[in-house]
């Protein structure tokens, strides 16, 4: 059974009050000055190993949090600090993760790629592509097994989309009407290949068809029509009708990670998405046609800059962890 792909949405935005404008925007403004904090302290020194940033791509993961529900659980590629701060994992214990600090939320031993919190029902964060949609598809089984009323957000990219994992967790998902929103965040580049060179389909939108799973494709710069997408999608879930494809188009201003430069993109193409399609430069121009004063921008910019800056500066002046932490946390202990 092959379930036809609806682009209408991808062009629609819905009218989000005032009171969602502003936390949406002050949440994308707090992944996009988080990162570029993280960047800074990558060049420093102060941050060490694999540091993927989510530049660019922040109207995916607000809009997707603005959806969610309590219980709903969620997971992720290496890409994930976005994830975790939506998640509500607290900035200054993220920060000490990443600078491999105890004060960390996997001790400083997992560092950016590997670190979760069961308390806010993040999963993680992981290194090998496409894994965790697998791991992702479980949690999924976990809340049809308990009835919870809860769903799965499981996020991979365009460089994951055509591993073997992912089409087997399709299967398995439509099969037992598994209650997984699977996101699909399309940012053109899988490390630095671009995704025509990788994929022979040319609309992944299709690839969830063949199990009969509803898909939808969205605008990921555009954080209102993000929340409407997954609004649905979710809900799909939650009603017993099993998963649902979500395609983001968004875009990934910074390179692969901070080791790559990105030369195999003519930089022109970044300057015209920031110019044109920047996720926030976008709700805050539609906040001004709703009346939003700019005291309220000049407001959140403060306040978010000093909740990054305590957070690296807790993160700088939290210890290392002890030797002793190498034979710790190696199993789960009951």
């Amino acid at each position: 059974m092959n379930t036809p792909v609806d682009r209408s949405i991808a062009s629609r935005s819905p009218e989000l009050t005032k009171a969602q404008m502003e936390q949406a925007y002050t949440d994308m403004l707090l992944v996009r000055r988080f990162e570029e904090k993280a960047g800074q302290l990558y060049g420093m020194g102060v941050i060490g190993g694999f540091c993927h940033l989510y530049i660019g791509q922040e109207a995916v993961v607000v809009g997707i949090g603005m959806a969610m529900k309590k219980g709903d659980r969620s997971i992720t590629s290496y890409r994930d600090h976005g994830q975790m701060l939506v998640a509500g994992m607290t900035p200054r214990g993220v920060m000490a993760e990443l600078t491999g600090r105890v004060t960390g939320y996997s001790k400083g031993k997992g560092g950016s790629m590997h670190m979760f919190s069961r308390e806010k029902e993040f999963y993680g964060g992981h290194g090998i592509v496409g894994a965790q949609v697998a791991l992702g598809t479980g949690l999924g089984f976990a809340s049809a097994y308990r009835q919870d009323g809860t769903a799965a957000v499981v996020y991979f990219g365009d460089g994951a989309v055509n591993q073997g994992q992912v089409y087997e967790s399709f299967n398995l998902a439509a099969l037992l009407k598994l209650p997984c929103l699977y996101v699909l965040e399309n940012n053109h580049y899988g490390m630095g290949t671009a995704v025509e060179r990788a994929s022979a389909s040319d609309n992944l939108a299709r690839n969830a068809a063949p199990w009969g799973i509803a898909t939808r494709e969205v605008d990921g710069m555009n954080v209102g029509a993000v929340y409407e997408a997954a609004a649905e999608g979710l809900e799909h879930c939650r009603s017993g009708k099993g998963p649902f494809f979500l395609v983001v188009d968004t875009y990934r201003y910074r390179g692969h990670s901070m080791s790559d430069p990105a030369r195999y993109r003519p930089r022109a193409e970044v300057d015209e998405m920031r110019k044109t399609r920047d996720p926030i430069e976008s709700l805050k121009a539609l906040m001004h046609q709703h009346g939003v004063e700019e005291e309220f921008f000049r407001k959140a910019e403060a306040e978010v800059k000093a909740v990054v800056r305590d957070a690296a500066d807790f993160a700088q002046s939290s210890s290392e962890p002890d030797e002793s932490e190498l034979w710790t946390d190696v199993v789960v202990e009951n």
